[in-house]
């Protein structure tokens, strides 16, 4: 075995390299014109064939030195079925033949001539043989047996002349017979531009293909490349460990008979397989399956794969990193106020709620705190840091609701947003869902509603795929739902399916020792967002205290933070002042205490001895008085006269009195 690289050959690797193979005369040949191309490719002569020759090869291949092989004859065919690389014949054209001939003839007049053709016989040039006036025979060969073969059957048949290949030529010469070689320096400069050529592309696209490999290998998810037939083309590490493949030789084989199903689907489908789940040993695995589409043609497939675990995390982070503000729960079950035994119970029925994902049923009159106690059995769960969504089911029409909680694909109705939308359980997946006046569901979907409490997935309007979702339900109602189960007016299997934890919130007349601290906690925020001072709130406490005991608090705890915020914007306006400066006429502000009832005979104060809690109002305020008042309450006169106890007729007439002195 002999290889050289001739001296011409410079090792600039950034050029293409092109192998010359020959063991006969070709390389002389090879040799002549390789000088002409230096500039543009890098050559290596090699003079072997056949094995020896693919081994020697092989090691550049590998080394990346050489980006195609020129060749000729069974040698070159033998070379292209065992290379990786692409391999250039040197062609015989009819020109050649008959130049060959020609030389032939003119050289040993009246010799029978024997022509060596790889593969094939020209019958054209057999038609030809009576007008060229030469007696020619023809014989074909495939492998080098084959062409002793044929020389020594020329030669038996009186053929003194052999045109062919240069093994041909030799063999003829070692048995005394006169020889041509058939290829010219013109098919050889050919076959050197096509091969400089081919090489400049493939190591423009074995570039792109190293650079793309290295970026793909970086990736965690698993990529394979597939041609139009199954063959692979690439694979990166994470793929082969997803699949729990090791490399070797048949991986390739290993991994198309593992992805071949997933490539024959998208194939009698005609496009791509999106997000299929695939159990691949202890491993879910996400399966997306693209066609590769050139110049309007498939040229091959993408197979791509993600471990499930993997995109759970990531959506969970996406979830959590991209939450709206108002999926988001701000309160806790320490934010529940009073000592009151029937708070407690609350308390304690929510913190054993919190511990597990059991479904919890709030029920209570409105403004008992039914979403505060929800917010607050969120964030004592594991949940907490996940979504927590609200939605009051007797906001919206049936359409909408429907639409709101399980979402629905584009187009599934008139008016469908364009992509599609999500569903609020969807929305709320590893989080909790707060479903507000349960009670007013209407019945239609309290049936899709019980499908998501016992099958955990939710179907979009318009979709025909289920989606699995993780989420915690805690229902609420002011109503009393077992009756509705009897009228027939709510389901009977969700009620029960709702009812595992029920908590019943007390309302406020029931616990009234909590009215007193929970006014001075609510005062406390209204006081941050009025700008009231520690006076003020000490003065709306002492205005409305005497009333907190009688009164029966039809809006509960709603219902006394509207009053302390009320108290506080127009008692507020007066902070500045002494005592004296609130007038009776204030009390009409508060009409609710004129309606209600004495319990054990004792009733709420009177409007007289409310009064008397304060100082008598003034009976001619001053003017500046008067401005000051209207400044506080931003010019507005009635205000300003129900804050100074006077009428806006007297307030009107003191300003013009003042105007006109």
């Amino acid at each position: 075995m002999s290889t050289f690289t001739p001296p011409f050959v410079s090792t600039d690797s950034g050029r293409p390299g092109v192998a010359l193979v020959s063991i006969s005369r070709l390389q002389s040949l090879c040799e002549t014109i390789a000088p002409r191309y230096a500039e543009r490719a890098r050559f290596f002569s090699i003079r072997e064939g056949y094995g020896a020759a693919v081994t020697t090869l092989q090691s550049y291949v590998d080394a990346g030195s050489v980006d195609v092989v020129l060749a000729a004859g069974s040698n070159g065919a033998y070379l292209r079925d065992n290379l990786s690389v692409p391999v250039v014949m040197v062609k015989v054209n009819g020109f050649d033949v008959l130049s060959a001939i020609t030389h032939a003839t003119t050289t040993w007049p009246g010799a029978s001539i024997g022509l060596v053709l790889h593969e094939t016989i020209s019958h054209e040039l057999a038609d030809l043989g009576g007008l060229l006036t030469v007696r020619l025979t023809q014989r074909a060969y495939r492998s080098v047996d084959e062409v002793k073969t044929a020389v020594n059957n020329l030669a038996a048949e009186g053929c003194r002349v052999i045109i062919g290949p240069g093994m041909a030529c030799d063999l003829a010469q070692q048995a005394g017979l006169a020889s041509v070689f058939l290829y010219s320096l013109g098919a050889v400069e050919e076959a050197f531009e096509r091969s400089v050529e081919l090489a400049r592309v493939s190591r423009q696209k074995e570039s792109k293909r190293v650079r793309l490999n290295t970026i793909v290998a970086h990736l965690r998810d698993g990529v394979a490349a597939f041609d139009d037939a199954g063959q692979l083309e690439a694979v990166n590490p994470a793929m082969l460990e997803l699949l729990g493949l090791e490399g070797g030789r048949d991986m390739p084989a290993q991994l198309a008979r593992r992805v071949g199903p997933w490539l024959r689907d998208a194939l009698e489908r005609g496009g791509a397989v999106d997000e299929r789940i695939e159990q691949i040993g202890q491993r879910s695995l996400i399966v997306n399956c693209v066609p590769i589409v050139e110049q309007g043609a498939r040229s091959g497939a993408v197979v791509t794969v993600q471990d499930a675990l993997v995109a759970q995390r990531i959506d969970r982070s996406l979830r959590t990193s991209q939450r709206p503000k108002h999926l988001v729960a701000r309160h806790r079950l320490e934010d529940l106020v009073g000592a009151s035994a029937a708070l407690e119970r609350v308390r304690r029925l929510a913190h054993a709620g919190a511990a597990h994902d059991a479904t919890v049923l709030l029920s209570g009159e409105s403004g008992t705190g039914k979403e505060l106690v929800a917010q607050g059995i969120h964030n004592a769960s594991r949940r907490r840091g996940n979504p927590f969504v609200a939605f009051n089911c007797a906001a919206l029409p049936e359409g909408l609701i429907e639409s709101e909680l399980f979402g629905h694909e584009e187009g599934a109705f008139t008016g469908a947003r364009r992509g599609g939308k999500p569903g609020l359980f969807e929305i709320a997946h590893t989080g909790t869902i707060f479903l507000d006046e349960i009670g007013e569901m209407p019945a239609a979907l309290q049936s899709r509603l019980l499908r998501v409490l016992q099958e955990r997935e939710v179907m979009k309007l318009g979709s025909g795929r289920a989606t699995p979702v993780d989420v915690r339900v805690i229902a609420a109602t002011h109503r009393d739902l077992p009756a509705l189960v009897g009228e027939g007016a709510f389901r009977a299997d969700l009620y029960f399916r709702l009812n595992l934890l029920q908590i019943e919130l007390p309302p406020l007349r029931e616990r009234r020792a909590d009215v007193l601290p929970l006014a001075r906690h609510l005062l406390n925020r209204i006081a941050l967002q009025y700008g009231l001072s520690e006076a003020a709130i000490g003065r709306v406490l002492k205005f409305l205290a005497p009333w907190f005991e009688g009164y029966a608090w039809p809006g509960n705890v709603r219902e006394l933070d509207n009053l302390l915020a009320r108290a506080a914007i127009y008692l507020g306006a007066t902070a500045g002042e002494s005592d004296g400066d609130i007038g009776p006429d204030l009390l009409a502000l508060f009409p609710e205490f004129e309606r209600m009832e004495r319990e054990d005979g004792h009733g709420a104060p009177s409007t007289a001895a409310a009064a008397a809690t304060l100082a008598a109002p003034r009976l001619t305020p001053s003017r500046d008085e008067v401005v000051r008042a209207l400044e506080q309450c931003g010019g507005n006169r009635a205000a300003a006269s129900r804050a100074l106890g006077i009428g806006r007729t007297t307030l009107w007439r003191l300003l013009k009195a003042d105007e006109t002195r």
